[in-house]
This record gives C-alpha cells, sequence and structure tokens, in this order.
C-alpha cells in the first residue's frame, strides 16, 4: 500500500509458494478434522481408560485452556526465535503428544498429554498464517492463499465425522490422535525446504513475569466463563474469572511499563486493528452462542441423535468454505469494509430465520438460518485477518497475531456463557408460564433446570402429562433460541453500520519488504470468528452430550 492508501502489487507468487501453501494447510486441516475425531472417540475412549463425567471434560477443555494460555507467549516468542523455527518446534511437540495420547493407560495421562498439545498448538498457529503472508506479497494472490487455508480447516470440520466413523469402525480410540504423526512427519521434513524465515532482531527479551502474568490471567478467565456456562453461577467459577482479572490488570500495567512487552498494548490505539478485532470477537461471542443452542435444538427438540445431529450441521460447514472462498474474489472489485459490511448483514438475515424458528418442524428453517449465518460470517474472516496484520508494523505482529487468537478463545468462552445463560433465563421463564397443570413439584423443579432435565423427568410421569411437559420445555427451550438469535442479528447489523464507516478507507495490501538485514518478513493471524464458530460447535455437541 503506498502513501496514497492504493494497493500495490508485490512480487507474484510462483510454484515454490504454492506447494509452502499445501504443506501448511495440511496441519490446519489435520487439527480442525482431529477436533471432530475426539468427539466422535470420547464414549470409547472412555470406555478403554475408564475415564469418569469429569475426567472426560478434562481432556476435551484442557486443549483449549493450554491454546489460550499459551498464544500470547507464543506470539511474541515466534518474533524472538523465528516464526518457521517455531512451527516446526510446535510441529515436533504435537507429533510428540499425539503419540502420548493415543497410548494413554488412563485418564491423568491423557489429560496430560492434551495438556501439551494444547502448548503445541499454541506453537503452530500464530505461525502458520504468518509465513502464508510472507510467501504471498500480491494482495489478489494472498486473498487467495487464505481463502484455501479457511477452506482447508472447514474441509477437516466437514469430513472429521466420516474419518472417525470409520477410523473407530475399524481400530482403537487412540487412532484418532495418530492422525496427526504422519503430517507433522511431512511438515518437518518439506519445511524447513519450502517455507521462509522471519524474526524480529530488536525484540529483546522474553518477560518471564509477562509471561506468568499472562498464564495468570488467561487460563483462570477461560476456566470461569466454561464454568459458568456448564453449571451456572457458582462460588469457584466466579472466583477464577474474578482473579483472572485482577492479574490482567496487572499484566497491563506490567506491558505499558517495559521497553519490550509481552503484549504490546499501544496496537489497539489503531482504528483498524481495534474495529477488525472488535467484529472478529463479537462474531465469534454470536457464533458460538448460536452453535451452542442450535446443536441442543437438534438434539432435543427434534430428537436427532448425536451423529445425526452433526451431520444435519454440516450444510453450513460447506457455506463457510464457500464464503471464505468468494470474499477475496469480491474483495478485487468493491471495498473490502463494504464486504465485510455485507458479510455481517447475511449473517444477520440468517439468524432473523433463526428467529422465526418452530419447536415443531423447524429443522429446515433451522439449516436454512445456519447456512446463510456461516455463509456470510465467512466473508468478513479473511478481510479482517489481512487488515489487522495490515494496521502493525512487521515487528509487531506476533502481538497481533496472538491477540487475534486470543480473542478468539474469549468469544468462544464469552459466547457460550453470556448467550447460553440468556438462552436458559428464556427457557426457564416460559416454561414457568407453560407448565402444565399436575406436574409434581419435584419434576417441575427439575425441568427448569435444562430441557435435558425437563426430558428426563417427563419420563417419570403418565403418558399424558409426560408429553404436556416435553411440550411445554421444547417450546420453552425454542423460544430462548429465538431470542438469542434476535440479539444476534442486533449485534451483526451494528458491527456491519461500524465496519462500513470505520473501515471503508482501509483496503488489503501487500506485504511489505522486509527491511535491510532482516530475513523475510511473515506476519499473520489466525482468524477469531473461525475459532468461535468451529469451537463453539465442538463445545454445543459437548454440553448436548453431556448436559
Amino acid at each position: 500500500m503506498n502513501a496514497n492508501g492504493e494497493i500495490t502489487a508485490g512480487p507474484r507468487a510462483g510454484r515454490r509458494e504454492w506447494i509452502g501453501l499445501a504443506v501448511l494447510a495440511l496441519p490446519t486441516l489435520l487439527m480442525s478434522l482431529d477436533i471432530s475425531v475426539l468427539y466422535l472417540a470420547l464414549p470409547h475412549l472412555s470406555s478403554g481408560i475408564g475415564a469418569d463425567s469429569t475426567q472426560q471434560l478434562w481432556i476435551l477443555d484442557i486443549y483449549s485452556f493450554m491454546l489460550a494460555g499459551f498464544l500470547v507467549t507464543m506470539g511474541t516468542l515466534g518474533d524472538r526465535i523465528g516464526r518457521r523455527r517455531l512451527l516446526l518446534a510446535g510441529a515436533a511437540a504435537f507429533g510428540a503428544a499425539s503419540i502420548l495420547a493415543a497410548y494413554s493407560v488412563n485418564p491423568q495421562m491423557l489429560i496430560a498429554s492434551r495438556a501439551l498439545l494444547g502448548i503445541a498448538g499454541a506453537a503452530l498457529m500464530p505461525s502458520t498464517m504468518a509465513l502464508i503472508r510472507n510467501l504471498f506479497r500480491d494482495p489478489k494472490q494472498m486473498g487467495a492463499a487464505i481463502g484455501i487455508w479457511f477452506a482447508c480447516f472447514m474441509g477437516g470440520m466437514t469430513v472429521g465425522p466420516l474419518v472417525g466413523g470409520l477410523l473407530l469402525e475399524h481400530f482403537w480410540w487412540g487412532s484418532a490422535f495418530l492422525l496427526g504423526v504422519p503430517v507433522m512427519v511431512l511438515l518437518l521434513i518439506a519445511g524447513p525446504r519450502l517455507l521462509p524465515e522471519y524474526r524480529d532482531p530488536n525484540a529483546g527479551r522474553l518477560d518471564l513475569a509477562s509471561v506468568a502474568l499472562s498464564l495468570g490471567a488467561i487460563l483462570p478467565a477461560i476456566y470461569g466463563l466454561k464454568e459458568l456456562a456448564r453449571n451456572g453461577v457458582q462460588t469457584l467459577p466466579v472466583a477464577a474469572l474474578a482473579a483472572g482479572l485482577a492479574v490482567g490488570a496487572v499484566f497491563v500495567l506490567r506491558q505499558r511499563g517495559l521497553a519490550n512487552p509481552l503484549l504490546d498494548l499501544r496496537l489497539f490505539a489503531n482504528r483498524t486493528f481495534s474495529t477488525s478485532m472488535a467484529v472478529g470477537l463479537m462474531a465469534g461471542i454470536v457464533m458460538a452462542g448460536t452453535c451452542l443452542l442450535s446443536s441442543l435444538y437438534l438434539q432435543t427438540v427434534q430428537g436427532l441423535g448425536p451423529m445425526d445431529a452433526g451431520l444435519w450441521l454440516l450444510p453450513q460447514n460447506v457455506a463457510m468454505v464457500a464464503g471464505s472462498m468468494t470474499a477475496p474474489a469480491l474483495a478485487r472489485k468493491i471495498r473490502p469494509a463494504y464486504v465485510i459490511t455485507i458479510g455481517l448483514l447475511v449473517a444477520a438475515a440468517g439468524l432473523v430465520a433463526h428467529t422465526q424458528v418452530p419447536s415443531v418442524d423447524g429443522l429446515p428453517l433451522l439449516v436454512t438460518g445456519l447456512v446463510l449465518t456461516s455463509f456470510g460470517i465467512a466473508l468478513p474472516m479473511s478481510l479482517t485477518m489481512n487488515l489487522i496484520m495490515a494496521s502493525v508494523v512487521p515487528e509487531k505482529a506476533g502481538s497481533a497475531a496472538a491477540i487475534s487468537e486470543t480473542s478468539g478463545e474469549f468469544g468462544v468462552a464469552m459466547g457460550i456463557a453470556a448467550l447460553g445463560s440468556l438462552g436458559t433465563f428464556v427457557y426457564r421463564t416460559r416454561l414457568t408460564g407453560d407448565l402444565p397443570a399436575g406436574v409434581p413439584a419435584d419434576a417441575a423443579d427439575t425441568a427448569h433446570q435444562s430441557i435435558t432435565a425437563a426430558l428426563g423427568a417427563a419420563q417419570q410421569l403418565g403418558d399424558r402429562l409426560a408429553v404436556d411437559l416435553v411440550d411445554a420445555a421444547r417450546t420453552a427451550f425454542t423460544s430462548g433460541l429465538n431470542v438469542v438469535a434476535a440479539v444476534g442479528a442486533t449485534i451483526f447489523v451494528g458491527l456491519a453500520i461500524l465496519s462500513a464507516i470505520i473501515l471503508r478507507d482501509s483496503g488489503v495490501p501487500a506485504a511489505p519488504a522486509p527491511q535491510a538485514g532482516q530475513a523475510d518478513e511473515a506476519d499473520g493471524s489466525e482468524d477469531a470468528v473461525r475459532a468461535g464458530n468451529a469451537e463453539g460447535l465442538q463445545d454445543a455437541r459437548l454440553l448436548a452430550s453431556v448436559d
């Protein structure tokens, strides 16, 4: 981008760069596929190593806890030691931890292995998109490359249930984890030959006190949000959230006083950076909450099994792939801000369709709404990613990537906690007014806990009363879904207006040339909305299965 704000083309990528993209896309495909496979493998590994319900939750949650906690550290560490070096170290650690997970002999070993996988994932994620930006200097090619990368991620989410079903039908549960080993070996072999290196020689030493403070802020906060979403308001998660916020305040104060901070808070002074980040965070919140209630709706209101419900959610993944591939082409013809605005309005239209979903025969309208919302929200993904990275100097790319990814983790947790709680409040309020006469007090109290509890309570009643309670619970839950969708649609419309106004002068630039004396530049960021949507969907399936 030149001084007049016009997009300038960089050198076009050749065959070597596109092969490099394939190398980077493989671990992305694997990591998303691994998420889907794990949810199918959970019942098998639970019986195989004797994991109880609490241990099952930790097996699933510890990965996201460690991922969120270490993203800030790893994003900045990549600037200091080299992003390719960090990517390859993460690949080696991910492969080794996958083997440990596959051959775990007890739940404790599997939980520890999953924790290591989360730390390794934090090393992989900021580096992957960073290296894509370095490989593709031409803005058109860069947009196409990011679209392909995101399509690979959603492709993994789409084929995950199919691959998982085949593996678990013919092999033991550990095979789900061994999928990652050959891919990481390939990355270790091809990476040094095909991927460039970049590091900031003036980044300074890593401040270990800041690392400890970042972990002390993020881990309790994520834990508190997840537990509030799962079990409601209780002392421990509230205390954990408060402790995380308090440590976070200390972390911010320390960063302001450091010459080389772990996280450069001055990035937020840039309006393009802050607005793009806000769009990603808020969209992640909305998508996580919507996926949670939609998944529960399919299983509790429509009565589908987990596998059938997952298959009905596949069209939204396909729509998201299509949207991510369409966005770069649209951005070449009209301003990126307007593409972002259009996408958010399409997503809002999908949520408006959600507000009309009935409790009976609502499957077609629900799936249609999810497809519209997913296609629409995919349009801003790669574009906000480019805007975020274009708004910072190359030396701060690691910090930008870390902020983006961490905000994605918070978006998922906040969406499930806040919008999930809103749906529960509406459910309980509506059920109180519609509770059938004659339902015993203990059954009524149970039914008010959740729709799954209501379905269980109905089984203890007579036929007619059971049918009435089930109908009332399903109607009440659907009302909660409708209200959450209305709130989400309102948020998306507000974000669309904000994007059109603040981002209208922002373009998607080519990557700047490396500075003299430095290795090739590579900056990048994972997309918060993608994290919100994908991980929100997985948390929704988990909550639906254990509630």
